[in-house]
């Protein structure tokens, strides 16, 4: 289950998305984001920390994809706010380690189940972008 953070997340950056290349303030963002605005400033931060995100001081500012929606993978945010997909850290590709009362992680009978579940979800959250939620007219479309 994704937590509350990371779908607010999600909404902000389907957002910022959908209304590039324009920046928007704190709380342009969290009402179309429809989320907590105190919540959203560290969730902003921590995306920008991530790359996800830039932001601009003064009163055209504010905050804005650092890359094209189309650059940005589902899986991307997800990590950014909650930390790995994997369920267990011995099935983690980006922060593993051994469980810690793991006796012989080769041939844990559980690991193998969590890295075939955990690929699968990587698998499906790697291959769908931003741009997929997002109402982002496609380069051709922008040429019409």
């Amino acid at each position: 289950m994704i937590s509350n953070k990371a779908r607010y997340a999600l909404r902000s950056l389907i957002f910022l998305a959908e209304r590039h290349p324009r920046p928007a303030s704190i709380a342009e963002i969290a009402a179309g984001a429809r989320s907590p605005r105190k919540f959203l400033e560290t969730i902003l931060l921590e995306l920008k920390l991530d790359g996800i995100l830039d932001s601009r001081r003064g009163r055209m500012g504010g905050y804005e994809l650092a890359r094209p929606a189309s650059e940005i993978t589902v899986a991307d945010i997800l990590r950014s706010v909650d930390g790995p997909l994997a369920l267990a850290p011995c099935a983690s590709r980006t922060a593993f380690k051994p469980c810690d009362d793991c006796n012989d992680i080769e041939n844990c009978r559980i690991r193998h189940i969590l890295l075939e579940g955990r690929d699968a979800l990587a698998a499906v959250l790697e291959g769908r972008k931003l741009a997929d939620l997002a109402k982002v007219p496609s380069a051709h479309e922008e040429l019409s």
